[in-house]
């Protein structure tokens, strides 16, 4: 099937029902649930194409952290049925292979426009719609904004000195370029040790001459036990899909994960060991499920935390190394657990150095490389894999103004503050699919997504039905929710870590935990709950009631 592109059509203009910003799996299923309900919508996206954060995001060894089995769609049978997964947790190439069999499948590119960026999107009181625009001169009329926009879609990039003086070639590993890259016989250096660089390190170490991995905060990383989907293994999940499904959205993360309801420290040492060699030896991020208090109880969560450290003491022959990778700065799982294949091992290959740059920062990037301490590293190549301006940037890069003139970015100045994660007050009808103050990050994304866009969609035939066509949060009842996920959030660990979930990793990002951690199958329960009482912590309004309030 052909895809339509920007440069093959003219502007848009006129009016419309919904505009969608993101075409990811959020944008893909909103767009397929709008057009049930008879609504007319476009989605925008600046990539070329489907599939969101697994569209840009192709550096070597990408994968998802989530079991395959579990990460994809639950809205249609025959669709689970049908798709074959090749391995245990799929690669980055699957998944978008996946994205563009769902959009062929539900034909839905021909309500797509690519290579757009949306620019701006302003609230106007009197007609109750909001005005959107695009780079590429597209100017709409909207009843309804929804924002798809992703958590983890806004790289970051380090603003080093001298970072564009270097001779080389530098990459971002969220803009990956789409032909890929060949290190054979250069020089690397790789920039963080988050997921994105623990899943590429060990990928890269096998072209290059050289890596030099330079670590500012090392993070926990767990082995994912990756391997061939057997027919077998497939089989038993889409045997009993449904029942399956039902479960996972009840869970605290949305993972089947067989979680142990008993404490780490009340558990005697040597079961308790026998406990965590077994989630080790099974992989995953399920490790955190071993017991029911490690992300609550700092001495339990300190087992969990020196069990991993040994075992990168284990795997890695160099002490000193060992001891750099071995986290001590932060909680086990307060940082997003990683998953990886051999990550820890790839230091004891002679072509790979770990150089510490939380003591000594890096200084600038020169010419010919990177300077540290004084010290010139001298690459061929720089990775950057810095990370995000996770779950706000992809909103605050637009120019969101709602009522009264206030931008989304004078609303956020000391945080996110939305109602359940899904809007915010001040703009009515913009949505926010897994935006913050929702489990979204903390979650298997597939299952808040699913979740939020049934939500929404449930919410727009009730307006239709009732006939109204306008809803937006109180702001007392977004001044609860905000306490509500700050209190909840405090309860745990998670909050002690200098993490992108706390907005940590931008230079200064309000220090705010973003995400709720109340669980997944709670959150679920809550919303449902504030739909059935007629949008309890909402204000709906219609036509008919604001001519009423002109008189």
């Amino acid at each position: 099937m052909s895809r339509t592109t920007s440069t093959e059509r003219s502007a848009m203009a006129g009016e419309i029902d919904v505009v969608i910003v993101g075409a990811g799996f959020g944008g893909m299923y909103m767009l397929h649930r709008l057009r049930g309900l008879g609504l007319s919508a476009i989605v925008f996206d600046v990539a070329s194409g489907v599939g969101g954060t697994w569209y840009w995001n192709r550096y070597p060894g990408a994968r998802c952290d989530v079991e395959s089995m579990q990460y994809s769609y639950a809205f249609d049978e025959t669709l689970q049925q049908e798709w074959q997964w090749s391995e245990l947790f799929a690669g980055q190439p699957e998944i978008l292979r996946y994205a563009n069999y769902v959009a062929d499948r539900f034909d839905l590119r021909r309500d797509m426009r690519f290579e757009t960026r949306v620019t701006d999107a302003v609230f106007d009181p009197a007609t109750r719609r909001w005005a959107v625009r695009t780079d590429r001169g597209d100017a709409l009329s909207a009843r309804h904004c929804v924002m798809a926009t992703g958590c983890l879609s806004a790289a970051r990039m380090p603003d080093f000195p001298g970072r564009d003086s270097f001779k080389g070639q530098t990459y971002h590993t969220g803009y990956w370029p789409h032909e890929g890259v060949d290190f054979t016989g250069k020089r690397v250096a790789v920039i963080g040790t988050g997921s994105s660089a623990i899943q590429s390190i060990p990928v890269i170490a096998q072209q290059a001459e050289h890596v030099t991995v330079f670590q500012r905060t090392p993070n926990f990383s767990i082995p994912s036990r990756n391997g061939p989907m057997s027919e077998s293994y497939a089989r038993s999940w889409k045997d009993s899909y449904p029942a399956k499904r039902a479960e996972a959205r009840m869970t605290r993360n949305g993972i089947l994960a067989n979680p142990l309801d008993k404490s780490a420290i009340e558990t005697p040492e040597a079961e308790r060991l026998t406990i965590y060699e077994q989630r080790w030896a099974s992989g995953g991020t399920t490790f955190m499920a071993a017991f029911n208090d490690l992300i609550v109880n700092k001495a339990s969560n300190d087992t969990a935390a020196e069990f991993v450290r040994n075992k990168i003491r284990e795997m890695v022959k160099d002490p000193a190394t060992a001891e750099l990778l071995a986290p001590t700065n932060h909680p086990i799982g307060t940082k997003r657990i990683c998953v990886d294949t051999d990550y820890y091992l790839t230091y004891n290959q002679p072509n790979v150095s770990l150089v510490d740059v939380r003591h000594t920062p890096i200084e600038a990037i020169t010419p010919d490389g990177v300077m540290v301490g004084g010290k010139e590293y001298k690459v061929d190549a720089i990775v950057f894999a810095t990370g995000f301006d996770a779950m706000t940037g992809a909103l605050t890069r637009i120019n969101i103004v709602g009522r009264d003139g206030a931008t989304l970015v004078q609303e956020w100045e000391a945080g996110p503050r939305t109602y359940l994660g899904l809007m915010c007050a001040g703009f009515p009808n913009l949505f926010m699919i897994t935006g913050p103050g929702s489990p979204s990050v903390l979650s298997n994304m597939m299952v808040s997504i699913e979740q939020h866009v049934d939500w929404i969609t449930d919410c727009l035939a009730s307006l239709r039905d009732r006939q109204m066509d306008c809803i937006e949060p109180t702001r007392a009842a977004q001044d609860a929710w905000v306490e509500h996920v700050n209190e909840v959030a405090h309860t745990t660990l998670y909050p002690s870590a200098a993490s992108w979930y706390m907005g940590a990793n931008i230079e200064g990002k309000p220090r705010v935990f973003m995400p709720y951690i109340g669980g997944v199958g709670a959150y679920r329960q809550k919303c449902d709950a504030v739909a059935a009482a007629g949008y309890e912590g909402f204000v709906l309004s219609g036509p008919a009631r604001v001519a009423a309030a002109a008189e």
